[in-house]
């Protein structure tokens, strides 16, 4: 479950952004201003951080270069500023990426996914993200579409595996010895049976069609449509 700080004193933005992320299987915490940020994030940190600029006390600039100076945390910057100078002076600062007011939520949830795989290839990162799904790997748990999934260690292992590499095709065998951790000696069914049973855990989220049957070779993960 990612951990996101968010640093907004508009309440409303605030309000319905934390409600939007708890609905998508995200930890929330909230500041209205630049100190209350500051010191949430010294006291319980995150996974990522929404900063609004114009903050009262601490401005989101001076929050960003705080927090510089000890993690390279993904900070993503909420401001009504769309002059592409002020984009490049934020990003010069720190920040991973910069949503202009008004936004819509299924947008910013995308950068942030987008935010969270990129701190999941880092040899420390803890998330594995595709689409709708956050895989804690230490924990070994799935969320989908904020919706947590009760999945077997071997089931976990196959949606590990597939989200690692979602563009590739993985035939039954290679699925097998890569979960297992021996030689493939089973029925094709074997398989397919954990393939079942996984879509079977994620249909009540809707991404049950995340999982491709690629016929006569084995499966794969499905790309968002355009």
């Amino acid at each position: 479950m990612p951990h996101i700080l968010i640093v907004e004193d508009d309440t409303d933005i605030n309000n319905s952004t934390a409600e939007y992320l708890r609905r998508k299987g995200c930890l929330c915490s909230q500041a209205f201003s630049g100190t209350e940020g500051r010191l949430l994030w010294q006291t319980g940190g995150a996974d990522l951080l929404l900063v609004d600029l114009m903050l009262p006390g601490l401005s989101g600039s001076e929050l960003i270069k705080g927090i510089r100076r000890s993690s390279r945390v993904p900070v993503i910057v909420l401001s009504a500023k769309t002059e592409l100078s002020d984009k490049v002076e934020l990003l010069g600062l720190g920040a991973d990426d910069y949503l202009t007011k008004p936004y819509q939520l299924e947008e910013l949830w995308a950068r942030i996914l987008v935010q969270l795989r990129h701190m999941s290839a880092a040899p420390s990162g803890e998330l594995l993200c595709f689409r709708d799904w956050v895989l804690n790997l230490e924990e070994m748990t799935l969320t989908a579409a904020g919706q947590p999934v009760n999945l077997t260690t071997h089931e976990f292992k196959i949606v590990e595996l597939l989200a690692g590499r979602p563009k590739r095709v993985f035939t039954k065998q290679q699925i097998y010895e890569a979960v297992w951790q021996e030689a493939y000696a089973v029925e094709d069914k074997t398989i397919t049976v954990h393939i079942s049973n996984i879509r079977a855990k994620l249909r009540p989220s809707g991404t049950d069609g995340y999982i491709q049957t690629v016929w006569g070779i084995g499966f794969k993960l499905a790309e968002a449509r355009a």
